[in-house]
């Protein structure tokens, strides 16, 4: 009786200490902040540069696989056999080398279930916002090209005239634009045309000319892009109705908040036609007419940046 009291109290003893032995945790490492480090840099890629992207995807990848790897080593690890009791050593029941199942407690699985609807609660919610958030980013934005504004005579050297044509005839009035377009004579042995867009580097909103327009009179030229409508103006700069925003005739900022000058348009002269091309956003012009040097940038959202160090706070413009 006394030797069977001493096997169970052994055996009790041993199996507490199993029960209550501390929790298994991983070694240090530095590849949760590698890992945290390439999230970080993939996510200022999607407002900068796509080139961030990639480095950080691929940082995050390896190094979220490195930290996967790591932390599950030990699980990874064959089994080691179950240590028998003395008790269960008296009566039989196991012997040595012999292995029993696998076991899992209830609060690992409690844990594990846990982190798993967590993840996928998190991941709900927050996929639409990310998508919602940097979707126009990727979006793809159409660019007026090769636009038929007409015959050169219809454009008097020296004079702005304001030029209203359908950017995308196939979709229709809807996709009618204005730009004020003025005829800068023989430049170089070429000829020079200032073509700035109407649309306010704000926010968007039509800006006018400021000085008399005969809008009673406009002239109307049938093109392979559609009508086009042309009203001769006199400006002294222009302005937007909106938040005031005023402009020079070159399209300089000259007061309200917008923070650069007006967008123009490139242009060509193909068989006796002025034809609009690509649309090119402006930090700033200086000098007048064909004498002007004009500091071009690739195109850019109303309110953005074009040069200076502002510009690290805005979207990368051919993204």
């Amino acid at each position: 009786m006394a030797e069977h009291d001493e096997s169970g109290n052994g055996g009790g003893a041993e199996h507490d200490e199993r029960e209550h032995a501390a929790p298994h945790l991983p070694a240090p490492s530095i590849f949760p902040f590698g890992f945290a480090a390439g999230v970080a840099l993939l996510l200022i890629g999607l407002v900068i540069n796509w080139w961030l992207v990639a480095v950080g995807a691929g940082i995050a990848i390896v190094l979220g696989l490195l930290w996967v790897r790591d932390a599950t080593a030990d699980y990874r690890k064959a089994p080691a056999p179950p240590v028998p009791t003395k008790a269960a050593l008296a009566d039989g029941e196991i012997g040595d080398g012999a292995e029993g199942p696998e076991r899992y407690t209830r609060s690992k699985f409690l844990e594990v279930t846990t982190l798993g609807i967590g993840g996928v609660i998190g991941a709900v919610v927050t996929i639409p916002v990310v998508g919602f958030a940097i979707a126009p980013t990727f979006a793809d934005d159409p660019t007026e090209d090769n636009i038929d504004l007409g015959p050169l005579e219809n454009f008097p050297e020296g004079e702005y005239v304001v030029a209203t044509f359908q950017a995308f005839p196939e979709e229709g009035q809807i996709s009618r634009q204005t730009a004020f377009i003025r005829n800068n004579g023989i430049v170089n042995e070429v000829p020079s045309f200032t073509i700035i867009s109407n649309h306010c580097v704000h926010r968007g909103c039509p800006t006018q000319p400021n000085g008399p327009t005969d809008f009673e009179n406009p002239t109307s030229v049938t093109t392979e892009n559609g009508d086009v409508e042309l009203i001769t103006t006199q400006p002294a700069g222009f302005g937007c109705p909106c938040h005031g925003g005023q402009y020079d005739n070159e399209g300089n900022r000259t007061a309200g908040p917008p923070v650069r000058s007006l967008d123009r348009y490139r242009f060509s002269i193909v068989e006796g036609k002025l034809i609009l091309g690509q649309r090119i956003s402006v930090g700033n012009v200086v000098g007048t007419g064909g004498d002007a040097v004009i500091h071009a940038y690739d195109r850019y959202y109303p309110g953005a940046h074009v040069d200076g160090w502002e510009t690290v706070l805005y979207p990368w413009p051919g993204f």
